[in-house]
């Protein structure tokens, strides 16, 4: 067991939507001085470049890589090419920075994108190199998946503690509900509430609906990282998820639902679903270091949805 309160503690992406909450638990719930946390903002900080890398690391005991070049489907099939870049150069360097650095612990997030398209369903760990990815996500997918194989090979022979998590798709207030690059809770959400602003009796959705998915409470998945942060030290995978599963179908009837929508929902089949059923064995993280999600889907759409119409108003 780490005690993170006696550590100098690197975040990358630490003003994004899942940094936010990293940083608000480590301050508030932990009570870890802010002084004590290294917060480079991408602007000043690209991570692409190898001297930035060295720099942000230097003096941090603890390394916890959130940064990343993420989107939805559509975005990830507008720019395979960046997110493949992007998020293999940041965290290879990164760890290996942190290694030379002489860094305690290096925390790397992958993604649910990692899996194979045909994962038998929930994912286990064990399944993770057992096929190709989901195309739209493939790239974007095998980045982060090269990292776990960085963490491993390092643990091997350098003895560093790398670790790697496989969180599931997030969401809760502060998500990002840009229509380009928005995964699917913010942007239903958003064309929901743009439908009834506009007077609009419909909304289009992409796909059939068929596809399933699991969700994070973003406060959660926090807390999670946090605590693999503090009790994880081998160098197998781990998901962190909330163990739920629910159609795209469900999921905007759920949203119409609490957003008092009541219009037609026309399904846009000539647009891809994606990966056809995604939720996570999440046994694993529960037996290791104690995680367990403990918001309920509702209350975590409402919240979130409560906080949108804040914004948008």
């Amino acid at each position: 067991m780490i005690d993170l309160s006696k550590k100098k503690i690197l975040v990358t992406g630490s003003y994004g939507f899942l940094g936010n909450y990293l940083i608000r638990n480590l301050t508030e719930k932990r009570g870890i001085p802010l002084k004590s946390i290294s917060r480079p903002r991408s602007k000043e900080c690209d991570l692409r470049i190898w001297e930035n890398c060295v720099e942000a690391v230097r003096g941090n005991e603890i390394v916890i890589h959130l940064a990343a070049s993420v989107g939805g489907i559509g975005a990830n099939r507008e720019h395979p090419g960046k997110f493949f870049y992007d998020n293999l150069m940041m965290g290879v360097q990164l760890m290996e920075a942190a290694r030379l650095a002489k860094s305690e612990k290096f925390v790397a997030l992958g993604t649910v994108c990692a899996y194979p398209k045909f994962t038998p369903a929930p994912f286990k760990e064990d399944d993770l190199w057992n096929g190709y990815p989901e195309e739209t996500n493939a790239p974007y997918g095998l980045a982060k998946k090269a990292i776990l194989v960085q963490a491993r090979a390092y643990r091997t022979e350098y003895g560093f503690n790398a670790i790697y998590l496989l969180p599931v798709n997030l969401y809760g207030p502060g998500d990002n509900f840009d229509p380009k690059s928005s995964h699917v809770i913010a942007a239903l959400i958003r064309k929901v509430a743009e439908a009834q602003k506009e007077g609009k009796n419909f909304i289009d959705v992409w796909g059939t609906g068929k596809a399933s998915r699991e969700f994070l409470f973003v406060e959660d998945a926090a807390e999670g990282i946090i605590l693999a942060a503090e009790r994880y030290d081998k160098p197998e995978p781990v998901n962190i998820g909330s163990g739920m599963e629910i159609t795209i179908k469900e999921l905007i009837t759920l949203i119409c639902r609490l957003m008092n929508f009541k219009g037609e929902i026309r399904w846009d089949a000539t647009k891809p679903d994606g990966q056809p059923r995604r939720t996570l064995d999440t046994s694993r993280a529960e037996k290791e270091f104690g995680f367990r999600a403990k918001t309920s889907f509702e209350e975590g759409l409402k919240k979130t949805i409560e906080w949108y119409r804040a914004q948008d108003a």
